[in-house]
Protein backbone atom coordinates (compact mmCIF):
# COMPACT_ATOMS: atom_id res chain seq x y z
CA UNK A 1 0.00 0.00 0.00
CA UNK A 2 1.38 3.29 -1.26
CA UNK A 3 2.37 5.61 2.28
CA UNK A 4 1.76 2.56 4.48
CA UNK A 5 6.21 2.79 5.03
CA UNK A 6 4.39 6.96 6.47
CA UNK A 7 1.99 5.38 8.86
CA UNK A 8 2.57 2.15 9.61
CA UNK A 9 4.91 4.11 12.19
CA UNK A 10 2.14 5.57 13.65
CA UNK A 11 -0.55 3.37 14.04
CA UNK A 12 1.09 -0.18 13.75
CA UNK A 13 1.73 -0.45 17.50
CA UNK A 14 -2.33 -0.13 17.94
CA UNK A 15 -2.29 -3.36 16.28
CA UNK A 16 -1.33 -5.14 19.42
CA UNK A 17 -4.74 -4.13 21.15
CA UNK A 18 -8.08 -5.52 20.53
CA UNK A 19 -9.30 -3.71 17.61
CA UNK A 20 -12.40 -2.49 19.51
CA UNK A 21 -9.64 -0.32 21.21
CA UNK A 22 -7.12 0.34 18.45
CA UNK A 23 -10.51 1.98 16.41
CA UNK A 24 -11.55 4.29 19.71
CA UNK A 25 -7.68 5.18 19.67
CA UNK A 26 -7.06 6.15 16.27
CA UNK A 27 -10.73 7.53 15.75
CA UNK A 28 -9.75 10.42 18.91
CA UNK A 29 -6.04 10.80 16.92
CA UNK A 30 -7.97 11.67 13.72
CA UNK A 31 -10.68 13.70 15.48
CA UNK A 32 -8.01 15.57 17.21
CA UNK A 33 -5.92 16.45 13.65
CA UNK A 34 -8.94 17.34 12.21
CA UNK A 35 -10.72 19.48 15.07
CA UNK A 36 -7.32 21.45 15.39
CA UNK A 37 -6.75 21.89 11.71
CA UNK A 38 -10.38 23.64 11.09
CA UNK A 39 -9.46 25.52 14.03
CA UNK A 40 -6.37 27.12 12.60
CA UNK A 41 -8.09 27.48 9.35
CA UNK A 42 -11.36 28.99 9.50
CA UNK A 43 -11.88 32.51 10.77
CA UNK A 44 -14.19 31.81 14.23
CA UNK A 45 -14.98 35.40 14.79
CA UNK A 46 -16.31 35.17 11.25
CA UNK A 47 -18.13 31.45 11.58
CA UNK A 48 -19.99 32.86 15.08
CA UNK A 49 -21.54 35.73 13.26
CA UNK A 50 -22.76 33.45 10.35
CA UNK A 51 -24.38 31.27 12.21
CA UNK A 52 -25.70 33.67 14.33
CA UNK A 53 -27.24 35.35 10.81
CA UNK A 54 -28.91 31.86 10.46
CA UNK A 55 -30.24 31.73 13.69
CA UNK A 56 -31.94 35.25 13.07
CA UNK A 57 -33.13 34.10 9.57
CA UNK A 58 -34.56 31.28 11.20
CA UNK A 59 -36.92 33.54 13.94
CA UNK A 60 -37.86 35.92 10.93
CA UNK A 61 -38.99 33.13 8.97
CA UNK A 62 -41.35 32.05 11.62
CA UNK A 63 -42.22 35.64 12.20
CA UNK A 64 -43.12 36.10 8.93
CA UNK A 65 -44.73 32.23 8.42
CA UNK A 66 -48.23 33.89 7.26
CA UNK A 67 -46.34 36.16 4.58
CA UNK A 68 -44.96 34.23 1.66
CA UNK A 69 -43.40 36.69 -0.14
CA UNK A 70 -41.52 37.47 2.81
CA UNK A 71 -40.29 34.18 3.69
CA UNK A 72 -39.31 33.84 0.40
CA UNK A 73 -36.93 36.80 0.35
CA UNK A 74 -35.60 35.57 3.78
CA UNK A 75 -34.92 32.45 2.77
CA UNK A 76 -32.87 33.94 -0.30
CA UNK A 77 -30.54 35.98 2.27
CA UNK A 78 -30.41 32.80 4.07
CA UNK A 79 -29.19 30.71 1.71
CA UNK A 80 -26.25 33.03 0.71
CA UNK A 81 -25.07 33.30 4.16
CA UNK A 82 -25.36 29.17 4.54
CA UNK A 83 -23.34 29.19 1.19
CA UNK A 84 -20.72 31.78 2.98
CA UNK A 85 -20.88 29.32 5.63
CA UNK A 86 -20.13 26.66 3.81
CA UNK A 87 -17.44 27.58 1.34
CA UNK A 88 -15.86 29.06 4.73
CA UNK A 89 -15.25 25.72 6.15
CA UNK A 90 -14.60 23.36 2.98
CA UNK A 91 -10.79 24.33 2.96
CA UNK A 92 -9.73 22.00 6.04
CA UNK A 93 -11.93 19.57 4.97
CA UNK A 94 -10.07 19.96 1.92
CA UNK A 95 -7.17 20.06 3.71
CA UNK A 96 -7.56 16.67 5.36
CA UNK A 97 -9.75 14.87 3.14
CA UNK A 98 -6.72 13.02 1.13
CA UNK A 99 -4.96 12.02 4.33
CA UNK A 100 -7.85 10.62 5.71
CA UNK A 101 -8.79 8.34 2.85
CA UNK A 102 -5.28 7.08 3.02
CA UNK A 103 -5.80 5.87 6.45
CA UNK A 104 -8.95 4.29 5.48
CA UNK A 105 -7.25 2.27 3.06
CA UNK A 106 -5.00 1.25 5.58
CA UNK A 107 -7.59 0.75 8.32
CA UNK A 108 -8.77 -1.55 5.57
CA UNK A 109 -6.09 -3.38 5.42
CA UNK A 110 -5.71 -4.25 8.79
CA UNK A 111 -8.68 -4.66 10.61
CA UNK A 112 -11.85 -5.65 8.31
CA UNK A 113 -11.18 -9.10 8.28
CA UNK A 114 -9.80 -11.70 11.20
CA UNK A 115 -6.20 -13.19 9.55
CA UNK A 116 -5.94 -16.21 9.02
CA UNK A 117 -3.38 -18.36 11.36
CA UNK A 118 -0.72 -21.04 10.82
CA UNK A 119 -2.08 -24.01 10.59
CA UNK A 120 -5.82 -23.17 10.35
CA UNK A 121 -8.36 -24.54 8.18
CA UNK A 122 -9.59 -21.96 5.49
CA UNK A 123 -11.62 -22.15 2.50
CA UNK A 124 -11.40 -20.07 -0.89
CA UNK A 125 -14.20 -19.65 -3.49
CA UNK A 126 -15.12 -19.21 -6.50
CA UNK A 127 -18.26 -17.78 -7.34
CA UNK A 128 -19.85 -17.32 -10.94
CA UNK A 129 -22.84 -15.94 -12.58
CA UNK A 130 -26.54 -17.50 -12.63
CA UNK A 131 -26.90 -21.21 -14.24
CA UNK A 132 -22.58 -21.30 -14.99
CA UNK A 133 -22.18 -25.04 -14.76
CA UNK A 134 -18.91 -27.39 -15.45
CA UNK A 135 -15.99 -27.68 -13.37
CA UNK A 136 -13.24 -25.81 -11.39
CA UNK A 137 -8.98 -26.61 -11.09
CA UNK A 138 -7.28 -25.67 -7.97
CA UNK A 139 -4.41 -26.25 -10.23
CA UNK A 140 -1.15 -24.96 -8.38
CA UNK A 141 -0.44 -23.12 -4.48
CA UNK A 142 3.34 -21.50 -4.81
CA UNK A 143 5.28 -21.44 -2.64
CA UNK A 144 5.47 -25.13 -0.91
CA UNK A 145 3.62 -24.65 2.16
CA UNK A 146 -0.29 -24.64 2.00
CA UNK A 147 -1.91 -28.60 2.17
CA UNK A 148 -5.28 -28.80 0.00
CA UNK A 149 -7.68 -30.81 2.12
CA UNK A 150 -10.46 -31.73 -0.72
CA UNK A 151 -9.98 -32.78 -4.17
CA UNK A 152 -8.41 -29.99 -6.30
CA UNK A 153 -10.97 -30.33 -9.14
CA UNK A 154 -14.40 -28.87 -7.51
CA UNK A 155 -18.02 -29.00 -9.39
CA UNK A 156 -20.15 -25.77 -9.65
CA UNK A 157 -22.95 -26.12 -7.17
CA UNK A 158 -25.49 -23.28 -6.66
CA UNK A 159 -23.02 -20.67 -8.50
CA UNK A 160 -19.81 -21.03 -6.64
CA UNK A 161 -17.04 -23.90 -5.81
CA UNK A 162 -15.28 -24.20 -2.64
CA UNK A 163 -12.01 -25.16 -1.26
CA UNK A 164 -10.34 -26.22 2.19
CA UNK A 165 -6.88 -25.58 3.17
CA UNK A 166 -4.13 -24.62 5.75
CA UNK A 167 -0.77 -24.11 6.01
CA UNK A 168 2.47 -22.27 7.38
CA UNK A 169 2.71 -18.56 7.65
CA UNK A 170 3.80 -17.07 4.49
CA UNK A 171 2.52 -15.58 1.33
CA UNK A 172 0.70 -17.58 -1.14
CA UNK A 173 0.17 -17.46 -4.52
CA UNK A 174 -3.07 -20.26 -5.51
CA UNK A 175 -4.00 -20.56 -9.02
CA UNK A 176 -6.62 -21.70 -10.72
CA UNK A 177 -8.04 -23.08 -14.25
CA UNK A 178 -11.81 -22.37 -15.51
CA UNK A 179 -12.84 -23.28 -19.38
CA UNK A 180 -9.21 -23.68 -19.65
CA UNK A 181 -8.55 -20.03 -18.52
CA UNK A 182 -6.08 -19.64 -15.57
CA UNK A 183 -6.82 -17.12 -12.56
CA UNK A 184 -5.18 -16.58 -9.59
CA UNK A 185 -5.43 -14.86 -5.97
CA UNK A 186 -3.10 -14.08 -3.10
CA UNK A 187 -3.72 -15.62 0.42
CA UNK A 188 -1.33 -14.24 3.18
CA UNK A 189 -1.17 -16.44 6.30
CA UNK A 190 -0.24 -14.74 9.70
CA UNK A 191 0.24 -14.38 13.33
CA UNK A 192 -0.20 -10.31 12.34
CA UNK A 193 -2.82 -8.42 12.25
CA UNK A 194 -2.59 -8.24 8.04
CA UNK A 195 -4.25 -9.95 5.12
CA UNK A 196 -4.33 -9.74 1.21
CA UNK A 197 -7.12 -8.07 -0.27
CA UNK A 198 -9.57 -11.33 0.30
CA UNK A 199 -12.29 -10.53 -2.60
CA UNK A 200 -10.97 -10.48 -6.37
CA UNK A 201 -13.21 -9.90 -9.40
CA UNK A 202 -12.79 -11.27 -12.72
CA UNK A 203 -16.41 -11.07 -14.56
CA UNK A 204 -15.07 -13.01 -17.29
CA UNK A 205 -15.44 -16.47 -18.68
CA UNK A 206 -19.19 -16.81 -16.64
CA UNK A 207 -16.64 -16.36 -13.37
CA UNK A 208 -17.50 -13.34 -11.15
CA UNK A 209 -15.11 -13.56 -8.17
CA UNK A 210 -12.36 -15.43 -6.33
CA UNK A 211 -12.10 -15.02 -2.53
CA UNK A 212 -10.44 -15.73 0.44
CA UNK A 213 -13.22 -16.48 3.13
CA UNK A 214 -11.85 -14.30 6.23
CA UNK A 215 -14.44 -13.88 9.03
CA UNK A 216 -15.36 -10.28 8.91
CA UNK A 217 -14.22 -8.35 12.16
CA UNK A 218 -16.59 -6.94 14.18
CA UNK A 219 -15.45 -4.69 17.02
CA UNK A 220 -18.43 -5.11 19.39
CA UNK A 221 -18.84 -8.76 19.17
CA UNK A 222 -18.91 -9.55 23.20
CA UNK A 223 -19.87 -6.64 24.37
CA UNK A 224 -23.48 -7.40 25.12
CA UNK A 225 -24.57 -4.33 22.81
CA UNK A 226 -27.07 -5.99 20.23
CA UNK A 227 -27.54 -3.47 17.74
CA UNK A 228 -23.85 -2.86 16.91
CA UNK A 229 -23.20 -7.05 17.51
CA UNK A 230 -22.31 -6.77 13.43
CA UNK A 231 -20.92 -3.50 12.53
CA UNK A 232 -17.30 -3.98 11.05
CA UNK A 233 -14.53 -1.41 11.31
CA UNK A 234 -15.96 1.64 9.45
CA UNK A 235 -19.69 1.80 11.59
CA UNK A 236 -17.26 1.79 14.77
CA UNK A 237 -15.15 4.69 13.78
CA UNK A 238 -17.81 6.98 12.38
CA UNK A 239 -19.76 6.27 15.69
CA UNK A 240 -16.55 7.35 17.38
CA UNK A 241 -15.19 9.83 15.07
CA UNK A 242 -18.73 11.53 15.81
CA UNK A 243 -18.80 11.77 19.66
CA UNK A 244 -14.72 12.71 19.76
CA UNK A 245 -15.51 15.36 17.35
CA UNK A 246 -18.74 16.99 18.78
CA UNK A 247 -17.06 16.91 22.01
CA UNK A 248 -13.56 18.94 21.21
CA UNK A 249 -15.84 21.52 19.01
CA UNK A 250 -17.48 22.13 22.44
CA UNK A 251 -14.76 21.71 24.48
CA UNK A 252 -13.03 24.56 22.27
CA UNK A 253 -16.17 26.42 21.40
CA UNK A 254 -15.87 26.14 17.70
CA UNK A 255 -18.55 27.24 15.34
Amino acid sequence: MVFESIIDPIFAPLLKMPILWAIILISLIIAVIITFVYKWMTDQHLMKTLKDEMKNFRDEMKQFKEEPKKVMEIQKRAMQTNMKYMMHSMKPTLVTFIPIIIIFGWLNTHLAYIPIMPGQEFSTTAMFEEGVTGMITLTEITPKGVELLINNTQEIVDGKAVWRLKGDAGEYLLEYEFNEKPYSQEVLITEEREYKEPIKKIKENGLNTIQINHEKAKPFAGTGIPWVQNWGWLGAYILFSIIFSMSLRKLLKLH
